[in-house]
């Protein structure tokens, strides 16, 4: 089988790579494309997943998406219609499920995120089969135009497909140059160019950055490191902390982060899934509407949603003064993950029924 996979945030790097492996293992031929995106270039490379760039980030206006968006398509439907696949796979990307439309081809669609309801709507109608976590109901995806009986579930949220497979790094804190004695706070900035959250958040006023502010003055002895997504959020962050703060611009083994880690701090999604699941305290400053997955992490008391950097820091002074609250926290999280499913092998037999299915009706 030729299977086409269009990955093109850290995330679905993480993700898609256990399934690319698997099926490379099972000699399928599989052809990896991504856009012009530090992070997700880096994820691929890190992880050892050899792919192709076709098309860049569109950044954060309206105009500049779809001019990307439809010269990215223009190129991928060259390299797809030369390669011939005989099914695609995305995490519900715009143009993979044009062109696989477009050419006659099943694309498989995996989502957990129908709050970007403007990505939803063009690609699950035109998608053979969507793949999402079980805390989402089937009429969530067949209001977006999907056929029930073309949806699959799986008992877990989507970070599982690595932290289920994942042997944390004892290098990784030497490597930031951080100490294993004193606390550590991470914090990781919003996706500020996503189509949902235009208007409620800016590349060059990221929305941690009162945060770090208001620990550093709550608390000097804490080592607070910040993961950065764009281009701006890095440099606006070093002008205005310098050395007191480690700003991160390039992808790191998040998870081996986390496990040395005392609170976590997002205001985007993965990560704090990730903390979550492992663990580790995690307060969600999310500036837009608050995701399901979140909402379900909160059901089980290992994430927060606060929204005032004030009342974040108070958070945080507690839970660093409370060793007990934090060992509940880690077995609590680490149960939850041991029951989940691993996603890949659903996703792998979706895949494999695909070819055919190009006609949804």
């Amino acid at each position: 089988m030729r299977v086409w996979i269009d990955s093109l945030t850290p995330k679905q790097g993480l993700f898609f790579a256990p399934i690319h492996d698997r099926l490379r293992d099972q000699e399928h031929n599989v052809l990896v494309t991504t856009r012009t995106y530090r992070e997700s270039e880096q994820t691929l490379r890190r992880l050892r997943v050899p792919y192709r760039v076709v098309g860049k980030h569109g950044g954060g206006a309206p105009i500049g998406k779809l001019l990307a968006s439809g010269r990215r398509i223009v190129r991928l439907a060259e390299l797809i219609d030369s390669w011939k696949p005989d099914v695609a796979l995305s995490f519900s990307s715009v143009e993979a499920s044009r062109v696989a439309f477009g050419l006659g081809i099943p694309h498989v669609a995996s989502n957990d995120s129908p709050h970007s309801w403007m990505v939803a709507r063009l690609t699950i109608p035109i998608s053979a089969y969507v793949c999402s976590p079980w805390i989402f109901r089937k009429e969530t995806w067949s209001a977006f135009g999907a056929p029930k009986e073309r949806i699959v579930t799986y008992r877990a949220l989507d970070p599982a497909a690595w932290l289920k497979r994942y042997r944390p790094d004892p290098r990784i804190l030497s490597k930031l140059g951080l100490d294993s004695q004193r606390p550590i706070v991470v914090l990781r900035t919003e996706e500020a160019f996503a189509s949902y959250l235009m208007g409620r958040s800016s590349d060059s006023r990221p929305v941690v950055g009162p945060v770090i502010a208001d620990l550093l003055r709550r608390d000097k002895g804490l080592q607070i490191l910040v993961s950065t997504r764009y281009g701006q959020q890095a440099p606006v962050l070093r002008r205005r902390f310098g050395k007191r703060v480690i700003v991160l611009d390039q992808i790191i083994d998040a998870a081996s982060l986390l496990s040395h880690t005392d609170v976590f701090i997002g205001s985007g999604g993965t990560m704090t899934v990730e903390a979550a699941l492992l663990g580790v305290p995690s307060i969600s400053c999310f500036p837009g509407p608050k995701p399901l997955y979140i909402q379900y992490l909160e059901t089980k008391g290992l994430v927060r949603t606060i929204k005032s950097p004030k009342n974040i820091a108070n958070e945080v002074l507690e839970i660093l003064r409370d060793d007990n609250r934090r060992e509940d926290q880690r077995r609590r999280g680490t149960r939850l993950l041991t029951w989940m499913e691993d996603p890949t092998q659903k996703i792998l037999e979706t895949v494999k029924k695909a070819p055919g299915k190009w006609m949804l009706n």
